[in-house]
């Protein structure tokens, strides 16, 4: 598993085991791996591209991202000027939505962003050449699907967003299924 996932960590392989049903203790897994740690990340839920962001653009992927009147209770976004329709847009969704702006030039302050967009490029766009716009958007998606439904997290007690059951030894051998274009894998078990 180590050599198939060269950027996954004792964690991420440990949670893996457990949701194929094999017990063993991190430090077990971290103590027979080749050595290449990656910290985790959270949730998301809405990927778009596009080489000019603008305020409406921002504004059209927020109306997007979130279904009529299921808008989060707050929104924090940085200063930036592609945010300007952001509290307009919030308006119009009929939601209580407060938009709470990040201190100018720290990007400390929204450490979830922060955090997912290293984690998207640690482990996947400083891997792959994007040759244009569609391209970036393809590989983006097959991130983040491997992302919510594969790729254990810690902050989630090494489950996955959408939550993966653990497979029992009983259930199969242990096959290994390519993702993000064979720059991941998940371990799951199939019947003989």
């Amino acid at each position: 598993m180590s050599t198939a996932n060269p950027l996954w960590g004792a964690p991420r392989i440990h949670g893996e085991l457990q949701k194929l049903g094999i017990t063993v203790s991190e430090s077990t897994v971290a103590k027979y791996m080749q050595r290449q740690p990656r910290p985790p990340s959270q949730r998301i839920i809405h990927v778009a591209v596009t080489e000019h962001p603008t305020a409406a653009w921002t504004a059209q992927q927020l109306r997007n991202a979130l279904p009529e009147n299921d808008a989060p209770r707050y929104l924090l976004h940085d200063r930036d000027s592609g945010f300007a329709e952001v509290a307009t847009t919030i308006a119009a969704m009929n939601t209580q939505a407060v938009s709470v702006h990040t201190a100018p030039r720290s990007p400390w302050q929204n450490v979830y962003a922060e955090r997912v967009i290293g984690s998207i490029r640690r482990e996947c766009l400083d891997h792959v050449i994007v040759m244009n716009a569609a391209g970036l958007h393809r590989v983006l998606t097959e991130y983040v699907a491997y992302y919510l439904r594969s790729r254990t997290h810690l902050s989630l007690g090494k489950d996955t967003p959408s939550a993966r059951p653990v497979t029992a030894p009983s259930a199969g051998r242990i096959v290994t299924i390519p993702e993000v274009g064979g720059l991941h894998h998940r371990h799951d078990r199939v019947a003989a």
